[in-house]
């Protein structure tokens, strides 16, 4: 586990990237432009979310925007990535788009979006494809991509119907409504609202209980549930046992076992 200063990664141009005692916060960093996503921020995205699957000192993510705002989405004025490469058609920029969401979804450490301000497209997306989402009173969803002109993306398609109902699901995509954060709470689009003052040290009591909880057996439970509606109940079962085989080989079920006959706090990690 990291130690408990707060430390900075890599010069990033369009996001910042802390570390702190097992917690990494990864800020969208273009205030100017409400953190909408560039070409630039697309490819650090991906390397930072690369590094954090590989790192079991990292045991919890989040995800916020800086200057108050979440993201607004893809930077339809400025696409590109600052290197001077160009993509002969918009097919092949979306290959970076997906590969984002892609190793977003495939981290196995639990991820929570701290949204204040506007999540809209693509960032909405981001934030809705973290296990967890928090947000302030003062958030506002959209789907905005058919008063763009465009179909959903960010994985949208696939985690909407999921978190919300396909009829619901698809008036969010048709009409692009701006919702405000009570209504995002009352469909069921986030975990959580609260009163924007509180929102840091909420989210800090949340990631305080998931540093607290065994990470191998966390990763596996959100595997589980992630596949939860592509297999069939013997299929979960079947991976069920074999997560379980997993989770008993670690030290960290032991250490549960040994703090429950000991009635004390177990001590987990991560091994």
């Amino acid at each position: 586990m990291s130690n408990n200063s707060n430390s900075a990664d890599k010069n990033y141009k369009t996001i910042v990237v802390e570390r702190s005692g097992g917690v990494v916060t990864v800020t969208f960093n273009r205030p100017k432009r409400k953190n909408a996503a560039n070409g630039t921020m697309w490819i650090e995205l991906l390397d930072v979310l690369t590094d954090i699957h590989f790192r079991s000192d990292d045991r919890v993510v989040v995800f916020t925007g800086a200057g108050g705002e979440f993201c607004s989405g893809a930077d339809l004025v400025d696409m590109g990535d600052g290197s001077g490469r160009s993509h002969s058609h918009s097919y092949y920029s979306m290959r970076e788009i997906t590969s984002v969401i892609m190793a977003l979804a495939r981290l196995p450490q639990p991820t929570i979006a701290k949204v204040r301000g506007v999540a809209v497209g693509v960032g909405c997306n981001i934030a809705l494809g973290c296990d967890l989402v928090v947000a302030s009173d003062n958030a506002r969803f959209s789907e905005i991509f058919s008063k763009r002109g465009m179909s959903l993306d960010g994985g949208g398609s696939w985690i909407l119907p999921r978190r919300i109902g396909l009829h619901r699901a698809k008036e969010l995509a048709f009409f692009a409504d701006i919702i405000d954060a009570a209504e995002a709470d009352r469909i069921g689009l986030v975990n959580r609202v609260v009163p924007d003052a509180e929102l840091d040290a909420f989210v800090d009591g949340w990631v305080e209980r998931l540093l607290g909880l065994p990470p191998i057996a966390l990763a596996q439970s959100k595997r589980l549930l992630n596949n939860a509606m592509q297999v069939t109940l013997e299929e979960a079962l079947d991976d069920e046992g074999v997560a379980q085989t997993v989770n008993f080989s670690t030290k960290d079920t032991a250490e549960a076992i040994s703090a429950f006959v000991e009635k004390r706090t177990p001590n987990f990690k991560g091994r």
